[in-house]
């Protein structure tokens, strides 16, 4: 029955004029310009907690519109420095033009994670659906190559592939593999996916084993109270913690601004309480901040994408006193 209620409020704000999606989207973009983001992680910052920053769009049509990107990010390395934030980068690379000029958008990237490096910054490949999946593991990987190791990849779990995924990465980097791992919000075909909760929440935990026994770096991206649970089943069974060195000996050294060999990640906006839960007993925890002009493409995205967020949108139009991210 809520599921059904959730489907029917998605269903309605998605047919709703801009200015009422942008009010329900406040809670989960940052907004239009740096300055927005920017505020937004002074005041999470009291919270003790860490960002990924992800300027809204993917992909593209000319390599005007990837040099574009290119340029805010560098505005947002900026930013995070000037600030001192404890942040790092989520960028797409069908947003510098992978799809469109393969080796400029290469270079493109790299003069990013270049620049990032010199920061002491890291940069994390967001995962686009399967088309671009094998380019974006192989781009993290040229990286690797040319000694830009402060670069991770974001696996779906939803994807039969992915605990392959993981044993040849780990295979490759060894205990420079940086993982998000996260169910997956492209809805992919059911010939190459799981496509129901039960298997896909299977799926996420076996990946979070996978990665945790591989010695990789696991940034846990979930909201669910079941693999939320699982992963920290997991850690205690691996003798791993808040406030403890990594005890895995295949583990590599310690990483800057990272935690103990894991962290927990959550979308700006949801399931606030959960997050502050984790992070007062210690749990590095990171909160995506996603910002930018494209704000309205992907607010629409994530409701059709994830319908339930429908019992939020209601909940915060009917008790906005109860809105806190």
């Amino acid at each position: 029955m809520v599921g059904r209620f959730s489907r029917m409020v998605v269903a309605m704000t998605i047919r709703m004029p801009r200015w009422f999606v942008g009010w329900v989207s406040r809670r989960y973009v940052a907004g239009s310009d740096l300055k927005d983001a920017v505020k937004v992680m002074h005041r999470l910052s009291k919270e003790d907690a860490c960002f990924t920053i992800d300027v809204l769009g993917e992909e593209i049509t000319t390599m005007d519109e990837a040099t574009f990107f290119l340029e805010e990010y560098k505005r947002v390395i900026t930013a995070i420095s000037k600030n001192n934030f404890d942040a790092n980068l989520s960028i797409k690379p069908t947003a510098f033009g992978l799809l469109l000029d393969s080796e400029k958008g290469m270079e493109n990237i790299e003069s990013l994670v270049s620049m990032a490096n010199d920061h002491d910054m890291f940069v994390r490949l967001d995962m686009e659906d399967h088309r671009v999946t094998d380019d974006t593991i192989q781009v993290m990987l040229d990286m690797h190559e040319k000694g830009l190791t402060n670069v991770g990849v974001v696996l779906q779990a939803r994807l039969f592939r992915t605990l392959d995924d993981i044993k040849n990465i780990a295979e490759k980097l060894g205990p420079n593999a940086d993982y998000r791992i996260c169910k997956g919000i492209y809805l992919e075909p059911d010939e190459i996916s799981h496509t129901q909760r039960k298997p896909i929440i299977e799926a996420t935990n076996s990946c979070i084993d996978a990665m945790l026994d591989a010695g990789a770096y696991v940034g846990i991206a979930s909201h669910d109270h079941p693999v939320i649970n699982h992963s920290l089943k997991a850690l205690e069974q691996r003798k791993m913690g808040p406030n403890i060195d990594d005890p895995r000996e295949n583990a590599g050294p310690k990483r800057e601004q990272k935690g103990p060999g894991y962290e927990f990640q959550m979308l700006l906006g949801v399931r606030g309480p959960l997050r502050r839960k984790l992070s007062a007993k210690g749990h590095r925890t990171r909160v995506y901040i996603p910002y930018g002009e494209k704000w309205y493409e992907y607010s629409i995205r994530r409701l059709k994408e994830n319908p339930t967020i429908g019992t939020q949108v209601a909940k915060a139009f009917l008790m906005p006193w109860t809105n806190r991210p």
